[in-house]
């Protein structure tokens, strides 16, 4: 028995029972506090929330701008398509989920039931495509293909789709005038991000999960311009989903149409013309592989000489850009992007690098001038050059005497211009180089806007290189590691030996290195847009312009043009009399230098005709064949990667495209009447006064007049053509460094 008293016990447990109610108490007071808070201090606010939380949206989206050429043709518009669309909050509602309801629109569509069902199924970490990425709440697209037929029996079989809709809709269209492709340069579309969204979420263009951005090309430069602004219904639904009310709504506004440079009839010829010369260089014998030509891409770029605005640019292999419209298909995707598709969706002109080969030379005559040789002096053309041992030859070891700077670009003699890089190197130096070496023939190349972009209006531009010393010094700090442990191997082929001669001193700016580059050669990389601002800076009196492609954005109700005008970033890095010089040098190229004899029968005096021939040999593949041109008005520059000699590949295309920008026949006569654009265009499309834009229809090229009218060797007729009708330089020799990379290499970022 306890002997605690009971008062004592008593007291104890009325201690406990108060400090129990005095938790309650507490937890009551403040359960009340927090009520109090919710309810009526920030009542408002939350429950405007728990509003939002059932006002659901429906997009509609905003018609794309068009793209449109110079004379207002559509390069790229929209078209109507039959549109079958799911309603993913009508299909819930049903006892299956409206499974029975996705068979029987499968049925007549003629799609498999799972691939009708996958696409309107939402997507989530977990969910692989196809799958739909957009609100619940807005109409999911099965198909833009549907035909006339179908859409009528959905119609008119209402009662068995329920949730089902088959309405005409814009969707985007790649029109290809004239079969006029112009994929690479215009670009494709597809579905937005959620990246995407979050990163555009505060700026002037917000995005929504339905829109569709521009992948490359126009459509992404100008994403933002064309996209308008998608209008938006809100509608007020339970927790079920179900629609019980609907909210205020923003209209749709259509997007801004962009004019560009492009002329849709050059771009065609220009293409025509790329495809022809390629599938000709496939046919010539290739003495130096002892196989053909493999011809596997190239491009094209026409130009306004006096503004640097984009008549035409071409690139191939190309692609359909409508593969794109409605979503691309796996095996589509596979075709653009697999090892075996040569990458058709890269735009060689702008991301495929490559040596220049003698192209490159109106840099280094500049060099040489402004290092203090004179222009008019002359200067020995022997047939080879020889440092230490190592020959540097002239083309098919031909050789022209002593000669001037003019006529060492008129016949491209690699050996003038080896003789003076390598007097240069020595000034500078040479092995021991100077604090403050002049390195004319680097600095030169940069003040000529090489190993930088030109700032053409397409995103994904490549800067190509100079390998001027500081690129030395980086170039062997990232490599030395791997030469120096290759250089210990036994082998004995070439690459190991140029391992061993870069793990010595592949930091070291080398005589091979400075006459090799001379040329066109070694480990400098360009892409024809920069040759093509190069080539037409000296048509222009100097002045480099940033490229261009689009000319004028025009308000969908046609009442607000904004002009892209002409935009220069330097000048060519010349006196106005060496211009001169080079300018007279290069018409000699084609009346009697390496391009005579693509030229003959051109009327020279009518339309003064300057050119450069240039071949450019790369290590493991065959040449590069480069051509670069220029007339008053426009600039022309051909490529074709593993194509032979430049005016044997690229000579005839470039001269076909500009008889049919002149209209000269084959005998030389010109007839403006036939000409495509005897002049640049200067004047915008006519905007009518409902903002729409009248264009003139255009028909796909002739194969005959004008494209046909230069006479083109046959490739029997080229490879029996005595080797001295070509110029000395034409093919040169790389001698101490590996050749630049293959054409396609570089640039693969811009997919």
């Amino acid at each position: 028995m306890s002997n605690i008293p009971e008062t004592g016990r008593t007291t104890r447990i009325t201690i406990r029972l108060v400090a129990i109610q005095i938790l309650v108490f507490s937890l009551l007071l403040t359960l009340g506090g927090r009520l109090w808070y919710l309810q009526i201090r920030n009542g408002d606010e939350y429950a405007n929330q728990a509003s939002n939380n059932h006002v659901q949206q429906v997009v509609e989206p905003a018609v794309r701008g068009s793209i449109l050429d110079a004379r207002g043709v559509p390069l790229a518009d929209n078209q109507t398509r039959l549109v079958v669309s799911a309603s993913r909050t009508e299909l819930i509602k049903m006892p299956d989920d409206g499974q029975a309801v996705l068979g029987r629109l499968a049925e007549v569509l003629d799609m498999e039931p799972t691939e009708v069902a996958d696409k309107v199924r939402l997507c989530d970490a977990k969910t692989p495509q196809p799958c739909w990425n957009g609100s619940p709440y807005q109409p999911i697209p099965i198909t833009d293909e549907a035909t006339t037929q179908q859409a009528l029996q959905i119609r008119e079989r209402a009662e068995e789709f329920p949730g089902i809709s088959a309405e005409p809709t814009a969707v985007r269209r790649y029109a290809a005038p004239g079969e006029a492709n112009t994929a690479q340069v215009l670009g494709y579309l597809s579905p937005v991000t959620d990246e995407e969204i979050t990163k555009a979420k505060d700026s002037e263009s917000p995005l929504l999960r339905s829109d569709q951005v521009g992948r490359s090309g126009l459509e992404r430069t100008y994403d933002s311009r064309l996209r308008g602004k998608a209008g938006v219904t809100r509608y007020e639904v339970d927790n079920l989903g179900r629609v019980i009310g609907k909210a205020n709504s923003d209209q749709a506004e259509p997007g801004a149409n962009v004019v560009t440079s492009i002329d849709a009839r050059v771009q065609a010829i220009a293409e025509k013309e790329l495809n022809k010369a390629m599938k000709a260089a496939r046919k010539v014998h290739d003495r130096n592989t002892n196989r053909n030509y493999k011809a596997d891409a190239g491009a094209v770029v026409v130009m306004e000489s006096k503004t640097g605005r984009i008549v035409s640019m071409a690139s191939n292999p190309t692609y359909d850009p409508n593969a794109w419209v409605g979503g691309i298909s796996g095996k589509d995707y596979n075709k653009l992007t697999g090892k075996s598709s040569n990458y058709p969706l890269l735009n060689r002109a702008i991301q495929g690098q490559a040596a220049p080969g003698s192209i490159f030379k109106v840099i280094s005559a500049t060099a040489a001038v402004n290092a203090g040789y004179a222009f008019d002096n002359t200067y020995n053309c022997s047939s080879a050059f020889n440092i230490g041992g190592q020959v540097f030859k002239n083309f098919e070891s031909k050789g022209y005497g002593p000669i001037n700077i003019g006529r060492a670009l008129e016949v491209s003699c690699d050996t003038v211009f080896y003789d003076l890089a390598y007097k240069q190197w020595q000034k500078d130096g040479g092995n021991n180089p100077k604090k403050k070496p002049g390195d004319y023939f680097y600095k030169t190349a940069h003040q000529f806007g090489l190993g930088d972009e030109t700032g053409i209006d397409l995103p994904n531009e490549v800067p190509g290189r100079v390998p001027d010393r500081q690129w030395k010094k980086d170039f062997y700090e990232a490599n030395k590691d791997a030469w120096c442990k290759q250089a210990k191997t036994k082998k004995e082929d070439y690459a190991t030996r140029v391992a061993r001669e870069n793990c010595a001193e592949g930091m070291k700016m080398r005589a091979g290195d400075s006459v090799n580059y001379s040329i066109g050669q070694g480990d400098t990389l360009v892409t024809p847009i920069q040759m093509a601002s190069i080539y037409s800076a000296i048509s222009n009196g100097g002045t480099l312009y940033d490229p261009t492609v689009g000319k004028a954005i025009v308000s969908p109700d046609g009442k607000k043009v904004e002009e892209i005008a002409p935009t220069s970033h330097g000048k060519l890095p010349m006196r106005g009399e060496t211009r001169n010089k080079i300018d007279k040098a290069l018409a000699g190229v084609v009346t009697n230098g390496s391009a005579a004899w693509r030229f003959g029968g051109w009327p020279q005096d009518k339309i003064p005709m300057h050119a450069k021939t240039g071949t450019a040999e790369v290590h493991g593949k065959q040449t590069t064949s480069w051509f670069a041109s220029y007339t008053k008005d426009y600039t022309i520059v051909m490529t074709i990667s593993q194509g032979g000699t430049g005016s044997g590949a690229s000579g005839p295309a470039v001269r076909n495209i500009y008889s049919a920008l002149y209209g000269v026949d084959a005998k030389g006569q010109i007839d403006k009447k036939k000409g495509l654009l005897p002049t640049p265009q200067q004047k915008l499309p006519t905007i009518e006064k409902d903002g729409t834009i009248e264009a003139p229809r255009i028909k796909p090229p002739k194969e005959s007049v004008p494209v046909e009218q230069t006479p083109v060797l046959a490739a029997r007729e080229l490879d029996q053509r005595p080797v001295t009708t070509l110029a000395a330089g034409d093919r040169p020799v790389s001698a101490l460094t590996p050749a630049a990379p293959p054409f396609v290499a570089a640039g693969r970022r811009g997919q």
